[in-house]
């Protein structure tokens, strides 16, 4: 049976990887994007033409308010979210002692506060359901930490907490509830680091390669199947070895 799925700021990068990915693994997929329609609609585009189901939607996904509609249009044009991936987030890197008030807030409310308010309201119908797959996009910085990034690292590291808490809560009902951690992948995030910087970091990854968003994408299809019903409250790091204990 295709299920639904919401995927929160797919129109490019990771999210457009994994939109593209349940699709082709059958879901029809909610497009949400915030500021990106030529992006949101260009993909919904492209799933069509291979044959899939999807359809693009605005919304703030760290706006209560524009998180109930886009749940509601959702609802209305394709059915309950079945399968939620929570990918919208941004960086504002700085070092901690200049970091602005406004810096911490607009990754905070990106990063974490996007992915409460989005699996609050899913896990309304899963429950009812009694089937659902909620897919946090955490990151490796969340594990580990990096210097310049205090914000998105405990955005990030507070998707993880958050992700383990509603995992247990809704264990009995059918809900799984996984992080995907990725580390050094290209995206348009990275595309702006130095040549020198992208050297350093290649260093420290035992492949000795970047990421591709599509590897992301391989994992949270896995945690969106039938088959990964046993598994909830993990977090896997798809970073080529990066973060290996």
């Amino acid at each position: 049976m295709a299920r639904i799925a919401l995927v929160t700021g797919a129109g490019r990068g990771i999210g457009r990887a994994v939109a593209k990915r349940l699709a082709a693994d059958g879901c029809a997929v909610a497009v949400n994007y915030r500021s990106s329609a030529e992006a949101a609609q260009s993909l919904v585009n492209e799933i069509t033409a291979a044959g899939g189901k999807a359809m693009a939607f605005a919304g703030d996904v760290s706006s209560p308010e524009a998180v109930k509609k886009l749940f509601d249009d959702v609802k209305e044009a394709l059915g309950p979210v079945e399968i939620l991936v929570n990918n919208a987030g941004q960086t504002k890197d700085g070092l901690l002692m200049r970091m602005k008030d406004s810096d911490w807030d607009d990754v905070l409310n990106a990063d974490l506060k996007s992915v409460f308010l989005c699996t609050r309201e899913a896990v309304k119908a899963m429950v009812r359901a009694r089937w659902g797959r909620i897919v946090n996009i955490s990151s490796v910085v969340g594990v580990t930490g990096n210097p310049g990034q205090a914000n998105y690292g405990a955005a990030k590291a507070g998707v993880i907490g958050f992700s383990k808490c509603v995992a247990r809560e809704y264990a009995a009902k059918g809900v799984t509830v996984n992080c995907v951690a990725p580390g050094y992948i290209a995206t348009d995030m990275t595309k702006i680091l130095s040549d020198a910087a992208k050297e350093a970091i290649l260093t420290g990854i035992p492949q000795g390669r970047q990421g591709e968003p599509e590897d992301i994408a391989n994992a949270v299809s896995f945690f969106a199947q039938e088959s990964s019903s046993y598994i909830t409250g993990q977090v896997l790091a798809v970073d080529g070895g990066m973060t290996m204990a």
